[in-house]
């Protein structure tokens, strides 16, 4: 294992980190073990890590997969990524926003080049754009079989939770229809440099080889689980009556809903993932 170097690498760069960009550079030698520990990562394996900072985790993944691209969205904190990664040969920075970087073919490329077999994400996300870069990878990134996230504590008891309780919702339901999400352990303010003002938490999602659940129209299905949990005091009839996308009055939608052996003023915050499918298939035909 590499010698954690944060503070020294902050130091001689004469780095000032953006708050704007959620910057937040782990300090935890430990930490930094377990998480790797939890990508499961083999000569074979790919590994795309978003957000790099100044490459205290890259320098360990490096360690243990046959390469990894690094993108980083701060071109201040390129030269420092270089200069501290320089020992590396299997480590490739990027300079883009992974939201609007061509995830697909920089997988198809990275692959090829360093002849891996499975590709897996690991990052140290910011928190004020954890859940769009999740459902990114989740719906339109092909290729991945994994994906090991620091996220807010708050963001993983959301995507683990759930039918019936108060952390459960849209996240949840998306999250469970493309993965298997365990959460691995939770990481204090201490081990970062800056200090957040939240704890963390590290999330493992395993990517299913299909959907937890068979809908005939995804669009419909997402649509959904959105309006159910938009009004979340509102029956799951009202819920959707208000939605605006289906051509079902309240009369018909309380036929379907029952039809599935539901009551007619259950909330849709009751409905698992697989019933959630059920229904949007009963509503599409």
């Amino acid at each position: 294992m590499t010698k954690n170097n944060t503070l020294d690498v902050i130091k001689k760069h004469n780095l000032r980190l953006t708050k704007s960009l959620g910057q937040n550079f782990l300090n935890d030698d430990n930490v930094v073990r377990k998480i790797v520990d939890a990508a499961d990562l083999d000569k074979d394996t790919l590994v795309l890590e978003i957000g790099p900072g100044i490459g205290s985790m890259t320098r360990e993944l490096a360690g243990r997969a046959a390469g990894v691209v690094a993108i980083e969205i701060d071109k201040h904190l390129i030269p420092a990524l270089n200069d501290n990664l320089s020992e590396f040969s299997n480590i490739d920075i990027i300079n883009n926003d992974v939201m609007k970087a061509n995830i697909d073919d920089i997988i198809s490329e990275y692959k090829n080049k360093y002849n891996s077999k499975s590709v897996r994400v690991v990052a140290n996300l910011p928190y004020y754009i954890t859940t769009p870069i999740i459902m990114r990878f989740l719906e339109e990134v092909k290729g991945i079989d994994g994906m090991v996230f620091m996220v807010q504590k708050e963001v993983a008891q959301r995507m683990v939770s759930g039918p019936g309780t108060k952390d459960y919702g849209a996240l949840s339901v998306a999250v469970q229809f493309y993965c298997k999400p365990a959460i691995i352990f939770d990481v204090p303010p201490h081990c970062f440099i800056p200090q957040p003002e939240v704890h963390s938490t590290i999330i493992r999602l395993d990517i299913l080889k299909e959907p937890s659940v068979r809908v005939d129209d995804k669009d419909l299905y997402f649509k959904l689980v959105r309006a159910s949990f938009g009004q979340r005091r509102k029956t799951l009839v009202n819920g959707l009556a208000n939605a605006g996308f289906l051509r079902k009055d309240k009369e018909q939608l309380r036929q379907i809903i029952e039809s599935m052996g539901l009551k007619d003023n259950i909330r849709g915050e009751v409905l698992s993932v697989q019933q959630f499918g059920e229904l949007s298939n009963l509503l599409g035909r």
